[in-house]
């Protein structure tokens, strides 16, 4: 299917990695950061949630382990209340300037971490989306896929686990199932990555994925 081009007047795209755990966002992002850069493309890196100061401490109080039980609607509003803040005071900005911008995770974590890995429903989820953002949305998202058991194991060997990460197996098979139900339900946003074969092989289909976003501002 045609992919859309970007809605911004000046070509720079918005674009956003994602993926259940283990599927080597960080290193990956590493590798498109390279990319834009070898192609003198300008960008900026940021996350989610996270991106502006006081994201990144309302991302800190969502990732920490804690004895109390988190709330799932208090949990949605604080990934919100911090999409907000990094939305008008970073992606936006860089946007209007001609700025790239990579975003290691944004609003479809959200639809596939809440709405499906806590079984919230995607309903509550697009009314904020749609207050928080209007009409704005990734150019791309990239979505790193593998199985699940593949995606724990391997973030087992970087230590010490996160909120999330200490979730339960059934959690992050909801996960994935929400990532690829929207991935099937919005073709021209998405662009899915087979993360599990070795690196190198993942990285040549990033490459070529990035090439196909590149050469739709033409």
């Amino acid at each position: 299917m045609q992919k859309k081009k970007s809605s911004n007047l000046n070509n720079a795209r918005f674009l956003t990695v994602e993926g259940v755990e283990g599927v080597g966002k960080t290193t990956n992002i590493i590798f498109i950061s390279e990319w834009l850069e070898g192609r003198g493309i300008p960008y900026i890196h940021t996350r989610e949630p996270g991106g502006t100061p006081l994201a990144e401490e309302l991302r800190s109080l969502l990732l920490s382990p804690r004895d109390e039980q988190v709330d799932a609607t208090a949990e949605l509003l604080l990934m919100f209340a911090a999409r907000a803040q990094h939305i008008e005071q970073v992606i936006k900005p860089a946007l209007a300037k001609g700025v790239w911008v990579l975003c290691d995770r944004f609003t479809d974590a959200t639809y596939a971490y809440q709405g499906g890995g806590r079984n919230m429903g995607f309903e509550k989820i697009e009314q904020l989306e749609n207050f928080v953002q209007g009409d704005f949305r990734p150019d791309a998202v990239i979505l790193l896929d593998l199985p699940v058991a593949v995606g724990l194991a391997r973030a087992a060997k970087r230590g010490t686990l996160d909120r999330f990460e200490r979730e339960a197996e059934g959690f992050f098979h909801r996960v994935r199932d929400a990532y690829l139900n929207r991935a099937k339900e919005k073709p021209s946003r998405y662009w899915l990555v087979d993360a599990e074969p070795p690196l190198e092989q993942v990285q040549v289909q990033i490459s070529e994925t990035l090439q196909r976003i590149l050469a739709e501002q033409v």
